[in-house]
């Protein structure tokens, strides 16, 4: 499938990014395409699909007689941009195709199109191959190169760039290919190891040795003989081999090598300690401590550059001097235990929590009224007289 015309090409002291999906200097073992090993793909998933749970929210904060007013979802256009980015993809995805690129590339992108008066319309994610920084009259772009050749140039300031182990270089995030490539080349001959194993598993192998001198081509008739008598599963001998004190059949076991199981665990070991994770989290059986761990660990952090990233990009000076930002909201609740989330009644009662918001870790649809906090009047401010708020 050819990518969709808004990816076509854009035409403009250079840094270069390479993308490590790329062909040319990527993972030979995939091809260049680390997305391919399963074990990757693996690894990374409970990451994306959490990113993508992240609720995206446009947030507005003012003051209004003294006191600080917060509005949820103030402009519909923002609320609809969030939740439908464009025409192929609801946030939900978008989110999750960001957060894959960013896991196996260290960067991340998606390309802002506008309206006629300037106002966000679309967030389209680029599926490129490789990026280089480049100046025009002062302003800084990005040249990319797309699937079958395309090329594609856009201002930095129209695009959402996520970045991981922003140290190198002043615009791009490093690649993670430097410190996989040799870990990813160690899993690929393990792989082939056990893939030739089992292939030769199932087979029989004979050494056999003929007592009296044979011309060559009498050699290739016993030996087909012998495979078709013996060895064929359609043969009434199958299995059962009888030979003459003329020949010696002597099986050979196939010597293949297959690393133990310490090696593998090992490899995979170091493979979850890269991308920040371990077997529970892979395996979705961490507890509520373990999960947290990892989400402030691993999230948290892709969920602030977001926000952040987005506000910036989304909104001028003047609209975030207003108050304005992007927030993705957590629906890290989800994971709680039972226990934890019937104890949180508690903070709805202090109105730290909505119903509605309650109700969200249990996966329950919200009901009328639930958006407001509730406050329990034993939690109210003392008043002078020492009580609590009638």
């Amino acid at each position: 499938m050819r990518l969709p015309k808004i990816f076509k090409s854009r035409k403009q002291n250079k840094s270069k990014f390479q993308m490590i999906t790329v062909g040319q200097n990527g993972f030979y073992s995939y091809d260049g395409v680390l997305y391919r090993s399963e074990l990757v793909r693996a690894t990374i998933r409970p990451e994306v699909t959490a990113i993508g749970k992240l609720l995206a929210k446009h947030i507005r904060e003012s003051e209004k007689n003294g006191e600080k007013q917060i509005e949820v979802n103030p402009e519909v256009y923002m609320r609809f941009l969030l939740e439908e980015p464009n025409q192929y993809m609801t946030g939900q995805d978008m989110q999750e195709k960001l957060a894959t690129q960013l896991a196996l590339n260290g960067n991340a992108f998606a390309m802002i199109t506008r309206d006629e008066n300037g106002i966000p319309a679309g967030i389209y994610p680029v599926p490129c191959y490789g990026a280089e920084a480049v100046t025009k009259n002062g302003t800084l772009w990005l040249d990319f190169t797309l699937k079958y050749g395309d090329r594609m140039t856009v201002k930095y300031e129209d695009l959402i760039h996520i970045r991981r182990d922003y140290g190198e270089n002043y615009i791009f995030g490093t690649s993670p290919a430097p410190a996989l490539v040799g870990l990813m080349e160690l899993v690929t001959v393990m792989d082939q190891g056990l893939i030739k194993a089992i292939k030769n598993s199932g087979v029989i192998r004979w050494l056999l040795k003929f007592n009296t001198s044979l011309r060559p081509e009498d050699t290739r008739i016993r030996v087909k003989e012998f495979v078709e008598n013996y060895l064929d599963y359609e043969s009434d001998t199958f299995g059962a081999a009888g030979v003459d004190a003329k020949t010696d059949a002597t099986r050979v076991e196939p010597k293949d090598y297959v690393p133990n199981a310490s090696v593998q665990d090992r490899i995979y070991e170091r493979i979850l300690n890269f991308f920040n994770t371990n077997k529970k989290i892979v395996q979705s059986i961490a507890n509520e401590e373990e999960w947290d761990a990892y989400f402030e660990q691993v999230i948290e952090p892709v969920a602030m550059k977001l926000g952040n990233e987005f506000t910036r990009k989304l909104f001028n000076r003047r609209q975030r001097g207003y108050g304005n930002k992007i927030f993705f909201e957590s629906a890290n609740l989800q994971h709680a235990s039972i226990t934890t989330k019937l104890n949180m009644r508690e903070m709805v009662d202090r109105g730290a929590l909505t119903p509605n918001e309650w109700r969200e870790a249990f996966n329950l649809a919200p009901v009328p009224g639930g958006d407001k906090p509730l406050r329990r009047k034993d939690t109210g401010l003392a008043t002078e007289g020492g009580g609590g708020e009638e």
